[in-house]
C-alpha cells in the first residue's frame, strides 16, 4: 500500500458554493472524533492558500468547541493529488453491470468516466446516498437509456430507504 492517504479532490464553482460551505459538509459527513490507526484513513483538510487555511482552522476550532474535545483532523497544505487506479473509480457503479455498461459505452476512455458528473451521481445513488426524491428530480439528466433508468430506479428503491 505504501505511504498515502485516501482522499477526494473537489473542483467547485465558488459562485455556487463557498469553501466554507464545503468544509461544513466535510465536518457533517464523517466522524472527525475517531483517530485512524493509519494515515491511509485519517481525517485531513488540504488547503491551497492562506484564506482556505484560515477557514479550515476556524471550522475545526468550531467543531472542537461544539464537541468539547480536540479533534485529530489535520489541516495541511495541498501538495499533489494522485488519482486512484481505474478499478477503484466509481466503485459502486461498477457493481451494477447494466449501468456500468451504459457508462462505458458513453465514456470509452476511463478518464472521462472518472470525470463524469453523471457517473458520480449514479455511483452515489447506487451506494445508498441521496434520496429517491433527488433521483427523481435529476434522472432525466443522467444520460441513461430507458432500461438504464429502470435499473437505476430498481437499485435505488432498495438502497435509498
Amino acid at each position: 500500500m505504501g505511504n498515502h492517504s485516501e482522499t477526494i479532490q473537489i473542483d467547485y464553482d465558488p459562485e455556487r458554493i463557498t469553501y466554507e460551505e464545503l468544509l461544513d459538509v466535510f465536518w457533517k459527513s464523517h466522524n472527525p472524533v475517531s483517530r485512524s490507526v493509519s494515515s491511509q484513513y485519517g481525517s485531513i483538510v488540504f488547503y491551497h492558500d492562506d484564506e482556505q487555511r484560515r477557514l479550515a482552522e476556524k471550522t475545526k476550532e468550531r467543531e472542537e468547541t461544539e464537541r468539547g474535545r480536540r479533534l485529530p483532523t489535520e489541516v495541511v497544505p495541498y501538495t499533489e493529488f494522485w488519482r486512484a487506479e481505474d478499478y477503484h473509480q466509481k466503485y459502486r457503479l461498477r457493481g451494477v453491470r447494466e449501468l456500468m455498461e451504459e457508462f462505458a459505452a458513453i465514456y470509452p476512455d476511463s478518464k472521462d468516466l472518472v470525470d463524469s458528473t453523471a457517473a458520480a451521481r449514479v455511483n452515489g445513488y447506487v451506494g445508498g446516498h441521496g434520496t429517491l426524491e433527488q433521483l427523481e428530480a435529476e434522472i432525466d439528466r443522467l444520460g441513461l437509456s430507458p432500461e438504464g433508468r429502470d435499473r437505476l430506479e430498481e437499485v435505488a428503491q432498495r438502497r435509498l430507504r
